[in-house]
């Protein structure tokens, strides 16, 4: 027998202060405002959201977003005052307010006494829970050789790259710019078939497709495939695009610093050689000669 099952939701900042954070939360209502004491709060100083926005409510196994602001809650672009989500909705808090997508993940409960070992001596394992799964993970370097088999797991993957926000249930899932491939990865670096993220071992890898080692962990070749980590940093290519393994099968795009343009405008001054003036030394020597020259 098993508990009735929990759902997490997950929310995904993909515009404003809170860019690249996910949050969860299993209450059955989520505040959004700038109360402090809201579940998602944003700054104080961010006028465009009100003290008391908008509202996620659960209705069974479903969630219903609920806008409370005069500046308005907006859905997929579209304004509402109620309105259910699914997975993947955006939902942007006033307009051209922040963003973030919702998700939700089913989490079963834990299971009851009848799902126990039989009753017997008590004694202790020959080998304690524990202790097996660092026994049983095997975590080699960067371009370790030996290929892990990959086989089909149900484990959640995320993976949120500009403003594209997409889930998944099962592994392992493919990466390339093909359509045909799960995720669909569009960027001058990356090739038709490129990389293929699965599990094993209690660990999420990633397999390099290219054959051309071109996918990095922390900036070292992952060579066949390698396992990752939480805040490690996976580069597709030395050209991008980066993410983040943010925990739970979720991989959030890192976005490269834009170049502060006072900085360059002030190396593009100190770049250009000043103006000489006019020098007119030479035309007066000249002038004063001639003179001479005349009055002999």
């Amino acid at each position: 027998m098993k508990r009735a099952p929990a759902i997490v939701v997950q929310l995904v900042h993909i515009e404003g202060p809170l860019k690249g954070e996910i949050q969860e939360f299993s209450e059955p209502a989520i505040s959004i405002g700038r109360y402090p004491e809201y579940h998602v709060h944003f700054p104080k100083d961010l006028a465009i959201v009100s003290r008391e926005h908008s509202w996620i409510k659960r209705e069974g196994n479903r969630f219903k977003v609920i806008n409370k602001s005069r500046n308005g809650t907006f859905l997929n672009g579209k304004r509402v005052e109620e309105a259910y989500l699914k997975d993947g909705d955006v939902l942007m808090f006033a307009e051209g307010g922040p963003k973030l997508s919702f998700l939700t993940e089913m989490v079963e409960g834990q299971p009851e006494i009848e799902s126990a070992p039989p009753p017997g001596p008590l004694k202790e394992p020959e080998v304690p829970l524990a202790e097996k799964p660092p026994m049983a993970r095997v975590e080699p370097e960067p371009g370790h050789a030996d290929e892990v088999s990959i086989q089909r797991v149900q484990v959640p993957l995320v993976i949120q790259y500009g403003p594209t926000l997409q889930s998944f249930k099962e592994l392992p899932v493919t990466i390339g710019k093909n359509p045909d491939c799960a995720f669909t990865l569009d960027h001058p670096a990356i090739l038709d078939s490129h990389a293929q993220i699965f599990f094993s071992q209690e660990q999420y890898w990633v397999k390099d497709l290219t054959g051309q080692k071109l996918i990095l962990i922390n900036g070292q070749p992952v060579g066949l495939q390698a396992p990752f980590n939480p805040n490690d940093t996976l580069d597709f290519s030395p050209q991008g695009p980066s993410f983040r393994f943010l925990g739970g099968g979720r991989l959030a795009e890192v976005e490269e610093p834009e170049p502060d343009e006072s900085l360059k405008a002030s190396h593009d001054k100190e770049e250009t050689p000043p103006e000489k003036e006019p020098s007119y030394r030479g035309l007066k020597g000249a002038m004063s000669i001639l003179k001479k020259f005349l009055h002999r």
